[in-house]
């Protein structure tokens, strides 16, 4: 089984693979109100940057698809109300706010249309992020391949496959590539905590596409760059600042640092969609803080006794002295990245 998708459009209906319930189940949700899609991509429904992004887009769309406004002026009113309750379910990912801006820019000419061509053009925009996202994805892999060594071993963090995107994935599109191109490889899967994407995402996906692996807990990283030649760590990034300093899941840093001491390479891979320019470097970056119930249970089982504080930031900032490189859609950045991720950026 590879047919499986994260998201899709499918006339007035946003339909997501819930993956709350993976490895155990494959169940598919019907979305047809922007507040549901929200409610989805804060529960993690859906969750990976560019799949947030692209489900942003499918949001808004839904507002034009389903509003009875009457005046243009009226349909304009609520998708932007849409606009911002999706703003505040994830304040981390650079793609939601992307996606978001590019449906406000056609919001922004509505005087010039009619209400009919507003509602088109709306959806229209929100499925052309998706398709660009898939075009991405595709692109990143290509761009990646050098860095592949036929008989690898790989580690990586998260989850970043076709799960967390409307492609193929960003650094496990990278290895997906690898693989269906004739190389040996095997992949060390952190297991992530305290979701779980790497056990319960990335090993579910590495299963369908028979991609040989082995799931290890996060602190065993280490051990393995001691014990087995790895190759490289690849991860995703859902913010990276105009320095190069890359915001991914809670993790990442400690495992770049391991992979510095081991002189491993450390590749951050992602579209140019999340590099954002304005941000000079990872401190000024928004760090979401979850639920403590993620850290205090695992499913219904309570692991930490009653009332005892918990910490629970989903993502951490990878300085980029620690990272060799960044691979994107439009190439590969190299340091120093305030040269480098400019010009990829301006073409």
């Amino acid at each position: 089984m590879s047919d499986y998708f994260s998201i899709r459009w499918m006339d007035g209906v946003v339909r997501m693979l819930d993956q709350r319930l993976l490895p155990n189940e494959v169940v598919y949700r019907d979305f047809i109100q922007y507040s549901e899609v929200t409610s989805a991509i804060r529960e993690m429904v859906i969750r990976g940057a560019p799949a947030i992004g692209v489900a942003a887009g499918f949001g808004l769309a839904l507002v034009a698809y389903h509003s009875k406004a009457s005046h243009t002026s009226q349909l304009v009113n609520e998708i932007k109300i849409a606009a911002n309750e999706l703003r505040k379910s994830r304040p981390t990912a650079m793609n939601l706010f992307w996606a978001i801006q590019r449906i406000n820019l056609i919001v922004e000419k509505a005087n010039e249309v009619q209400l009919a061509q507003l509602r088109q053009r709306v959806i229209a925009e929100a499925k052309k992020i998706a398709d660009e996202d898939e075009q991405m994805t595709l692109k990143i892999a290509q761009n990646g391949q050098q860095f592949i060594p036929d008989h690898a071993n790989l580690i990586h963090h998260c989850n970043t496959g076709a799960l967390a995107t409307a492609g193929i994935g960003t650094a496990l599109g990278v290895i997906r590539v690898a693989h269906e191109s004739g190389k040996k490889i095997h992949v060390y899967v952190d297991e992530t905590r305290p979701r779980l994407q790497g056990a319960r995402l990335t090993s579910w996906e590495l299963k369908q596409l028979g991609i040989p692996h082995t799931v290890i807990v996060d602190g065993a990283s280490g051990y393995f760059m001691k014990q087995t030649r790895i190759d490289a760590c690849l991860v995703g990034c859902d913010r990276i600042a105009s320095n190069g300093d890359v915001a991914n899941k809670i993790g990442t840093y400690n495992l770049a640092l391991v992979a510095n001491v081991h002189k491993v390479p450390f590749y951050s891979v992602g579209p140019m969609t999340t590099v954002d320019l304005s941000i000079i470097s990872g401190k000024d970056i928004l760090i979401e803080e979850r639920p403590a119930r993620e850290i205090t249970h695992l499913g219904d089982t309570q692991i930490t006794p009653d009332d005892v504080k918990i910490a629970n930031p989903s993502f951490d900032v990878t300085p980029a002295i620690y990272i060799t490189a960044i691979i994107t859609d439009k190439g590969v950045a190299y340091p120093p990245y305030e040269k480098s991720l400019g010009m990829l950026m301006n073409g």
